[in-house]
């Protein structure tokens, strides 16, 4: 499933020595908990843009759990565009989403906008996500090298691919090697779609980082119904998982509406993406140069 590499990605890619793929490390597997993301198994995070509700979240917690879900997305504090929009519940988020681990052993990933938040979301966390406007905030990157988790870091929305890997050099550097990349979509001039999933950068990131890579299909549409057929189309790339928004009311969501699947339509999502997972498990080879980086329970 993985790309050859390009002869001249060689020096575009390699100065990032702490995440560019080596003969030594050609593959790293990221530990959350009891998961293995860059593993066997394809992992996917689901759940609602954002923490509206103790019992919003608990119903999704529950329903995407019961689907197959491996993660629980669920933004505490979140960047908007529009000073008017929903900010989240900030700290009551954050113990909503540990309330929904304890109930239904999902991990947890949310989002990290600032260097002075990282100690307290930390203490919630089992995943740190950085956005896709923070993917170059250089002092919130440096502040999680030393937080304890692993860093789920997004594809700035112009961000080339040599961009992101900078970035999570830059983590690397900070002393976090725990990081899985996420192709969120990119800005094109295309408007049918809220952005553009830039698929190949699968494959091709993949070949020259040996980081896990995961898919956000919900960011890259931006239009409901084209979720699950990106979902199939990461998985058949060779992504390492996804991560989806799912809301119990997509038409009364605070945040990202339009894009959230329903508890049913992320169920069927799961069990028609499970022939394209067979077929990617079927074409994975044994990879001898595996590094494991633990996380922390």
């Amino acid at each position: 499933m993985t790309a050859p590499m390009n002869p001249k990605w060689n020096g575009q890619f390699s100065c990032f020595d702490l995440v560019a793929k080596t003969d030594e490390c050609s593959h790293s597997i990221v530990r959350v908990r009891d998961l293995e993301i860059g593993g066997n198994d394809f992992v996917v995070m689901a759940g609602p843009c954002a923490v509206e509700s103790e019992s919003q979240l608990l119903q999704t917690a529950e329903a995407v759990a019961h689907a197959g879900a491996r993660v629980l997305r669920g933004g505490a504090y979140k960047p908007r565009s529009s000073p008017y929009a929903f900010q989240g519940l900030g700290v009551e988020g954050l113990k909503i989403l540990s309330k929904a681990r304890e109930a239904t052993g999902l991990a947890i990933v949310t989002e990290v906008m600032s260097e002075e938040d990282v100690d307290v979301i930390a203490e919630y966390a089992d995943i740190m996500q950085v956005g896709t406007r923070s993917m170059e905030n250089y002092a919130l990157l440096e502040a999680l090298g030393t937080c304890g988790r692993p860093v789920l870091l997004k594809r700035g929305m112009t961000a080339t691919l040599e961009e992101l890997l900078r970035s999570a050099q830059v983590i690397a550097m900070a002393g976090n090697p725990q990081v899985i990349l996420c192709e969120r979509g990119i800005r094109t001039f295309e408007t049918a779609t809220r952005n553009t999933l830039d698929i190949a950068a699968v494959p091709v990131l993949k070949a020259v980082s040996h980081l896990p890579v995961i898919v956000d299909p919900s960011h890259a549409a931006g239009v409901r119904s084209l979720v699950a057929v990106l979902s199939r189309a990461a998985a058949v790339v060779g992504a390492d998982g996804l991560i989806v928004e799912v809301h119990p009311q997509p038409e009364k969501a605070l945040s990202d509406g339009n894009q959230s699947l329903t508890f049913e339509e992320f169920r069927c999502m799961m069990v028609d993406l499970q022939p394209y997972l067979d077929l990617q498990q079927a074409s994975r080879r044994f990879r001898p140069q595996l590094l494991v980086v633990g996380g922390v329970d």
